[in-house]
């Protein structure tokens, strides 16, 4: 029996030097030419594989790319690393064999998807500007927050059930212009991966899903300059080596404009005169190749917004600003053909800031969290077929749920209570395995131990049965205050029926110890992060998922439909008629508690190849929820609760590398939401009377966008194009919130038999027809 040996290297792009995620090498016998064995590239472009000794042809591949083949003589382990020419440079139609081209259907990962950012600028976009949120929203299973607004929603789960990364730091607001646009920049991003069940034990931290955004390294052979130049904003990305092949930067920028285009065409008594509303955003991305073993990487984002306003006479004016903030470095370490290291720290920050004046009075409000994390994830392969992955993380939290105060020009100053910040430190251990006992058989399991604890200085206020503060504990600096201990347990699994079909089960369990607290029925940058508290829970989420994946025509065509059901505990809101007592007592005692569950079905079909592609996608949910103290204790649909969520995406290639069209068709079943449903008086006071909670629901949201990509001009040294695209080409008016205003017979009193009193509602909508045009190029 021959000995077992190891081939491992990376992959890289030879056009730029990036690593490549997600590439195929595949080692077939050089007789029969049938697969052997084979492995995908993680996301530091690393592979390995343990096969007896022996004769065999290496294929390395990855889509867009020409395929690598060359025959090796294996009989010790050794390193082979592959640069792959890109379809575009050779401009030639590369042919991709249908040969392990099918990991949709060969990986145990249920609910993990993968889009290229080529696929996300290729879609028609608000202002012609690639929105990686808007994309992601179009997936099944992933709904849409509506019109303007960044938030999204997975599988029933809540907006903050989601965990969005960009380079390992955690990201807490994802949208611009209060979420118009993601702050994702498409020209500095490589990778986009969204884990929507099946969650494996290296992630933590959220209930619902995972999004992992990755940056461009920057292009380690040539310097290269991309940009943009819109109708409201434009964009700009630098990159290049410091020194070619070992050190490589990436700078990327975006700034709006509206504001500035406007003001001089405005009226001086506009109501719209001396507005700010812009945004802008700065990525930095720096990597350096230390050898062949040990790489450094450094990642930095900032975007701030800006939304102002001011009266005519300058008695009014107000300020919304936010700002995000992140910073990771990460070290690659290969410590042998069968270990990988990867070793990250990260800084997230999130601040909103309000300042609002009233004549000679000005109010300010404010509130962030910031995050200190460190992470370290080993990579190991004992014996073929086999991988473990384990490691240890640890996230120190600071959370400002707000803090307020008032001034008067008169000299009167006027600070509410101070709320103390929230600190919370979240330590976890985690195994992650997965293995291949039979060709037809794929494991993952694993399992998350979660340490979180409160931690002061902290005063808990005591109230007395009225609601008010009796008494107080006070905490000293770093005092334990509660502690949770939790073990999350992950299992999926893949049965192989044939070379394209699969069946997909999994269940996991998810213990969340952030909860986002918002007042609103939408996802705003006003929202508040609380860590969990001896009063605050943890969210506890149970799902499990059923899926057959199929591919068809040689994998052109992948399907699939997965079915999923999911159990909600200690789901936190604002209790009914909040009142100002939260400036005197401590946040969480404004809160109620309940539990939800969410059922449905998702079906996909997508076409990946070809001068034709496309997706459709459609989703069937059921999400409910119920709160001893809210309605009555009756369960009610969830705000979010869409019945039927559909996406239908097609391009079309008319002239190959120079001329494509796409349209994209979205609908969406109207949210949910509490209506006014009659009114009394009661000793003269007027009582308005609502429904049962969200037991209306608004209209549909649909609308269709097209676009059209021209590439003008294009060599090996520099190109150019245009975008030209068309937002809500039929004009849909579809709702943004409804609003009610009630009016009266005034001639009459109310006990007046005359007296009449209407309730009348009221649509606003956000976006028309919205055509644009953005120059791009690239040199």
């Amino acid at each position: 029996m021959a000995q077992n040996v190891t081939l491992s290297g990376t992959v890289k792009d030879d056009s730029n030097g990036e690593t490549l995620f997600g590439a195929y090498i595949l080692l077939s016998d050089t007789v029969h030419h049938k697969v052997v064995d084979g492995g995908i590239t993680n996301q530091a472009g690393f592979y390995s594989i343990t096969v007896p000794a022996g004769t065999y042809e290496v294929t390395a591949s990855y889509m867009s790319f020409r395929e690598h083949k060359q025959v090796l003589d294996l009989r010790k382990s050794q390193r082979l690393d592959f640069d792959l020419v890109p379809d575009a440079i050779l401009g030639e139609e590369v042919v991709i064999t249908g040969e392990r081209t099918n990991r949709n259907v060969e990986s145990a990962d249920v609910g993990r998807m993968e889009m290229k950012i080529e696929t996300i600028k290729a879609l028609p976009a608000l202002m012609g500007e690639a929105d990686i949120i808007r994309s992601i929203q179009l997936l099944p299973g992933v709904q849409s927050g509506g019109e303007g607004n960044s938030g999204y929603y997975v599988r029933g789960g809540g907006t903050d059930q989601n965990l969005i990364m960009l380079d390992e730091a955690t990201i807490y607001n994802s949208g611009h212009l209060f979420g118009f646009f993601s702050i994702f920049n498409a020209d500095a991003v490589k990778n986009i991966e969204m884990i929507k069940s099946g969650m494996p034990a290296n992630y933590g931290g959220r209930a619902a899903s995972i999004l992992n955004v990755t940056q461009k390294e920057g292009n380690m052979k040539r310097y290269e300059v991309d940009g943009g130049i819109g109708l409201i904003f434009s964009h700009l990305t630098v990159q290049g080596p410091f020194k070619k092949e070992k050190a490589s930067f990436l700078i990327s920028a975006r700034r709006t404009y509206a504001d500035w285009i406007i003001q001089p065409f405005l009226k001086p008594k506009s109501p719209l005169k001396g507005m700010d509303f812009y945004f802008y955003d700065l990525n930095a991305k720096f990597n350096v190749v230390i050898n062949n073993k040990h790489r450094l990487y450094f990642g930095a984002y900032y975007g701030s917004d800006v939304y102002g306003f001011q009266s005519g006479s300058q008695q009014t004016k107000a300020i919304f600003n936010w700002r995000n903030a992140a910073a990771s470095a990460r070290w690659n370490y290969i410590i042998s053909n069968k270990l990988f290291l990867n070793t990250s720290a990260t800084f997230s920050y999130y601040d909103f800031g309000t300042e609002m004046r009233l004549d000679v009075y000005e109010f300010k409000l404010s509130s962030g969290i910031r995050d200190y994390s460190l992470k370290s994830e080993l990579t190991i392969l004992p014996i073929p077929k086999l991988t473990i992955k384990t490691g240890v993380h640890n996230i120190f939290h600071v959370c400002h749920p707000g803090q307020y105060a008032v001034q008067a020009g008169t000299g009167f100053d006027f600070s509410l209570p101070k709320v103390q910040p929230y600190l919370a430190n979240e330590l976890s251990l985690f195994v992650h395995t997965e293995y291949d006992p039979v060709p037809w058989l794929k494991l993952n399991m694993g399992a998350r131990y979660t340490n979180f604890t409160h931690l002061g200085a902290f005063t808990r206020y005591i109230l007395d049965d009225l609601g008010h503060v009796a008494d107080s504990i006070m905490y000293r600096p770093g005092q334990t205050i509660h502690q949770y201990n939790k073990v999350e347990p992950r299992f999926s699994a893949r049965f192989l029926l044939d070379s394209l079909t699969s069946i997909k089960v999994s269940a996991t369990l998810n213990y969340q110890f952030l909860h986002q607290i918002s007042i609103a029925s939408i996802s705003l940058p006003t929202d508040v992060w609380m860590p969990s508290t001896d009063i605050l829970k943890p969210q506890t989420v149970w799902q499990v998922s059923l899926g057959v994946f199929r591919n068809f025509h040689q994998n052109m065509f992948e399907t699939y439909i997965d079915l999923y059901y999911k159990q909600m505990y200690n789901l936190a809101e604002y209790r009914d008629g909040l009142d100002f007592s939260f400036v005197t007592v401590n946040p969480d005692q404004l809160y109620v508690f309940g539990k939800g569950w969410a059922t449905g079905a998702e079906f996909f079909i997508r076409k990946t190849r070809g001068r034709f592609t496309g997706f459709i996608g459609y989703t069937l949910g059921f999400t409910r929820r119920q709160f001893d103290d809210l309605n009555g204790g009756k369960p009610f649909w969830a705000k979010y609760d869409r019945r039927h969520d559909v996406s239908i995406n097609i391009c079309y290639e008319i002239i190959r590398n120079k001329l494509s069209v796409s349209a994209l068709w979205v609908y969406q079943t109207g949210n949910t939401m509490t209506i006014p449903v009659g009114y009394y008086f009661y000793m003269g006071s007027y009582i308005t009377e609502y429904s049962g909670r969200n037991e209306f629901r608004i209209k549909p949201y649909h609308r269709l966008d097209l676009s059209l990509d021209w590439t003008i001009k294009k060599t090996r040294k520099w190109e150019t194009g245009l975008n030209f695209s068309v937002y809500n080409v039929y004009n849909r008016k579809n709702p943004f919130f409804i609003f009610f205003e009630t009016s009266t017979n005034a001639n009459f009193s109310p006990e007046d038999p005359n007296f009449t009193m209407e309730t009348q509602a009221y649509q606003m909508s956000l976006f028309p027809i919205i055509p644009s045009i953005t120059w791009n190029f690239k040199f």
